[in-house]
């Protein structure tokens, strides 16, 4: 106990940014799992639109999570300021996980009763709250990408923050090539042929791609509710306690109360404009 008065604890200070770079692994794992679905899911599409389904179109469809991404970065320092950094990957989390769910069956808001594993043909409705969906996780993709990097710095000690931060950038490289790695696997299990496992993906695969992210995405979220609120945030929301607890666990008792009196004299009080991408700094 004493030793942690004093010195700290480092491995406290790797568990919660472990916690916080699981965000950046859903980055990349959110962007790159279309990659594995795209064919499967056009020739879906085409099955039941017809000419309707143009390349144009499908274009739109696989690139449209590139829409929530503006969103999500638009409102990300927004976020961060009234909700705090952990509250704001929270919200991310769920993002993540209503994508991937929904993304896998788009076709339970049109059913009667909501049946939810019955899935059915392609129409212009079911194309639309796939687009729907895919612009949700987009969004957590954006607020992630942000709010993610932040709070680990935040919480770390200045000599270990670049460092640690680079974790973030290593775990959207690492969400991408885990995903490929699902996406390969989902699809070589799907049957031994080539013929029955292509048949296999535009019944079934390409769902089983998406919905594949809502593992990470649930245990991100539980997660980050063990782990703290940053100090930063917790001296702007008045709790100077709570962020010197915070400090003190990750610090030594010493180095936080110096660190807690910086961050109180950086303090610039100011209003964030509704699409600002900064924060209070």
């Amino acid at each position: 106990m004493s030793n942690y008065k004093e010195n700290g604890s480092r491995a406290y200070l790797y568990g919660i940014c472990a916690v916080a770079v699981i965000g950046g692994l859903l980055f990349g794992y959110d962007t790159a799992v279309i990659s594995g679905a795209e064919q499967a899911l056009q020739f879906f599409f085409v099955s039941g639109l017809g000419d309707y389904y143009t390349t144009s179109i499908h274009g739109f469809v696989v690139s449209s999570a590139l829409i929530g991404c503006i969103i999500g970065g638009l409102i990300s320092g927004v976020m961060a300021t009234k909700l705090g950094r952990r509250n704001s990957l929270i919200l991310a989390s769920v993002f993540f996980f209503l994508s991937a769910l929904g993304s896998f069956m788009p076709e339970f808001l049109f059913r009667p009763g909501f049946e939810f594993f019955q899935p059915g043909e392609a129409t212009k409705g079911l194309m639309w709250a796939f687009i729907l969906y895919r612009v949700l996780g987009g969004v957590g993709v954006g607020m992630a990408s942000a709010i993610c990097p932040m709070y680990i710095a935040e919480v770390s000690p200045a000599h270990l923050r670049g460092r640690l931060v680079s974790f973030n950038q290593f775990a959207i490289i690492f969400g991408q090539l885990t995903v490929y790695f699902i996406n390969f696997l989902i699809r070589s299990g799907l049957a031994d042929t080539p013929e029955l496992i292509q048949a296999a993906m535009v019944d079934i695969g390409w769902r089983r791609m998406f919905v594949s992210e809502a593992f990470p995405a649930a245990a991100f979220g539980l997660l980050l509710l063990l782990v703290p609120k940053t100090p930063r945030y917790l001296v702007m929301a008045g709790n100077t306690n709570k962020a010197l607890d915070v400090l003190t666990r990750i610090n030594g008792e010493k180095r936080a109360r110096e660190i807690l009196s910086e961050i109180k004299e950086t303090m610039i009080e100011k209003r964030e404009k509704l699409f600002s991408y900064g924060v209070l700094v």
